[in-house]
């Protein structure tokens, strides 16, 4: 097993992949946590193998943080998108098996 801990601050408006596809292994849990104050509000879009992001994740105000478990989660590029007006700090892990 595994384990990748990586922390990066994505500008206001751009896009990036948080976490790349796992080539040798398999992912078994993946998470992402956004770093800022309570009573900050901000807005995040979390897309899994779309760039262009037709599907995704919100992640804003309370909502904090994306968890994933198990033999059948996302194996592809995670992708995140800042739409807020501020730069914003992630932590992602993942568990590759």
């Amino acid at each position: 097993m595994v384990q990748t801990v990586h922390s990066e601050t994505v500008p206001a408006g751009q896009k990036r992949i948080l976490l790349e596809k796992p080539i040798a292994l398999h992912r078994i849990f993946l998470s992402i946590s956004v770093l800022r104050a309570n009573n900050e509000w901000f807005a995040s879009k979390v897309s899994f193998d779309d760039p262009l992001f037709r599907s995704f994740f919100v992640l804003d105000g309370p909502e904090r943080y994306f968890e994933a478990r198990g033999r059948d989660i996302f194996q592809g590029n995670v992708w995140v998108y800042n739409v807020s007006g501020q730069d914003i700090l992630y932590s992602m892990t993942e568990i590759l098996h």
